[in-house]
């Protein structure tokens, strides 16, 4: 057996269903040849984001994988490995390296090196020897604590040599962390004794697969969820004690009961300080679970530290606080199912006219919000990209199953949620996968679109058409009025079927439903639709 061909073997042997790729990479045979699907893109940035979407739609149960071409194809795939970091996604990438007599031979580009800080880990195989060895600790470390990509460069000697014996390889068991139960004992007595508790939801939570302990823990403390971008989607938000999520933008009763808080019990989350999260206001006490102790006091003061794995910290808190009181739960304080509705219900009010507004060119909250209320939400996973698209989704679109929002943004590159959503689609085949996107990104990675037509991926794609880089235009005034370098519009829908795919222009609201569920049944036959909206200029965010 080769190299390559061990290689191969051990992604069959972990599970790996299919390999996002693009040429030339000699695992493309050898993984066709057993079973793993290989899957080629147009640019290695879009690589990445496939494999990140299957992994964020499987809870990282199934890996993602993205192999690419040694020199050039690594170099452009490291926008993607960034983004998978800086929102902990886990993703292994294979990359090509060069012969191991030219390792370190400047302008030799050093995967392993210049990865380093944009990976969980990093490390070169460097001959046949040490494929089992580094292929172990590469899934494991996928698999457990804190995720994010694993990067493992090949070297250029190692694809055609002879490995000695038979593969000795093992599929990895993860290991999960609970937390110390003098720490679940004080942070329940802390929980318990508090006036207004809030719970802050982050993606350990999806990962970890806790949404059922998370709903029991908010209904014993009579708590309200708020949720992280990234967690989106683990607290059904039409249950009543649901606030939705933050971003840069967000809902008035996240801000509002985050502000009257006195604890605030963050769980499955890192609390880190980025423009695109709420900011956790002083003189708050803090409860904080994170499989990764390098979260807690990095940016947030911690009174209470709860390490390690979000669904056993949740069952040992479940089982405290039945047992300190009698099963009740908390007891006192306010009718806070009343409260947040009535706050949401101010919330929408405000935002009504938006929603259900009937101007042209079509305003984006009435897209979203039509979108809404014409989908099986609990059989459709959405995603967005950066900028506009995810500020105006993220408060809006109300989840109501576990792994059917994928919240992205901490590196924010435009063009990534093609990427996710055709990862999210070979992951669950049989849901409605639908991308929001604007003019920029799509000018990004709009040629993506032929490896959805190519790879019979029925994903929907709707851009949000107003030929500009509507959010960068008050940071260039004087360009933006005397210029027309910020006119970024095109013929989206002539694109997309000069691509393979279907697509319609959509320029009135009342004609956005009918077209809705045209490309609906499109998508159902295997081929992928575009749905080109003429929407308005300028843009509004929730913020409180």
């Amino acid at each position: 057996m080769q190299g390559v061909d061990a290689i191969a073997e051990v992604l069959r042997r972990e599970g790996i269903e299919y390999l996002s790729v693009y040429p030339a990479q000699p695992l493309i045979d050898a993984c066709a040849k057993i079973g793993v699907r290989p899957v080629i893109c147009r640019q290695e940035r879009v690589g990445v984001a496939i494999a990140d979407g299957f992994s964020r739609t499987t809870n990282g149960n199934r890996i993602g994988v993205f192999a690419s071409q040694a020199g050039p194809g690594t170099e452009n795939s490291f926008p993607g490995a960034a983004q998978a970091f800086g929102d902990n996604v886990p993703i292994l990438h294979l990359a090509g390296g060069d012969m191991n007599a030219r390792a370190h031979v400047e302008p030799v580009f050093d995967a392993v090196e210049n990865y380093r800080h944009v990976t969980r880990s990093a490390a070169r195989i460097g001959s046949t020897e040490r494929i089992s060895e580094l292929m172990r600790r590469a899934f494991y470390q996928l698999r457990t604590g804190k995720t994010g990509p694993v990067l493992l460069e090949i070297a250029g000697d190692v694809w055609a040599s002879d490995i000695e014996g038979e593969l000795d390889y093992t599929p990895v068991r993860p290991s999960r962390a609970a937390a110390d139960p003098a720490d679940v004992a004080e942070a329940a007595a802390a929980l318990l004794a508090a006036k207004r508790p809030v719970i802050h939801a982050g993606q350990g939570c999806l990962y970890a697969e806790a949404w059922d302990e998370l709903k029991e823990v908010a209904e014993l403390l009579r708590a309200p969820v708020m949720t992280t971008m990234q967690g989106k989607s683990v607290f059904p938000e039409d249950h009543p004690l649901a606030l939705g999520a933050a971003v840069v933008s967000t809902t008035k009763q996240a801000a509002h009961f985050i502000a009257q808080s006195d604890v605030i019990f963050g769980v499955g989350c890192s609390f880190t300080a980025t423009r695109y999260g709420m900011v956790i206001p002083p003189g708050k006490i803090i409860v904080h679970n994170s499989a990764n102790a390098g979260d807690i006091n990095k940016d947030v003061r911690v009174d209470f530290p709860l390490l390690g794995d979000a669904k056993l910290v949740l069952q040992a808190l479940i089982a405290e606080i039945k047992g300190k009181t009698g099963g009740a739960g908390r007891s006192g304080g306010d009718d806070v199912e009343t409260e947040v509705a009535k706050v949401k219900h101010e919330w929408l009010g405000e935002w009504m006219p938006q929603l259900t507004s009937d101007e042209v060119p079509i305003n984006q909250y009435r897209i979203i919000w039509d979108l809404l209320h014409h989908v099986d939400r609990a059989n459709t996973i959405v995603t967005h990209d950066s900028g506009s698209p995810r500020e105006q989704l993220v408060p809006f679109w109300q989840c109501v199953a576990p792994r059917t929002y994928m919240g992205w943004g901490k590196s924010t590159q435009l063009g990534y949620g093609l990427g996710l959503i055709m990862g999210a689609k070979l992951a669950e085949p049989d849901k409605l996968c639908i991308n929001i996107m604007g003019d920029a990104a799509i000018g990004m990675v709009g040629m993506d679109i032929e490896t959805a037509v190519r790879n019979k991926l029925g994903i929907l794609t709707i851009v949000f058409d107003n030929d500009v880089m509507a959010i960068e235009r008050g940071n260039q005034p004087y360009t933006a009025d005397t210029m027309d370098s910020l006119a970024l519009g095109g013929d989206y829908k002539t694109i997309a079927e000069a691509l393979g795919a279907w697509s319609r222009v959509v320029d009135k609201p009342d004609d956005f439903i009918p077209a809705l569920d045209e490309a609906i049944s499109i998508t159902e036959t295997g081929r992928p639709a575009l749905l080109d909206c003429m929407v308005k200029e300028g843009y509004d965010f929730s913020r409180y």
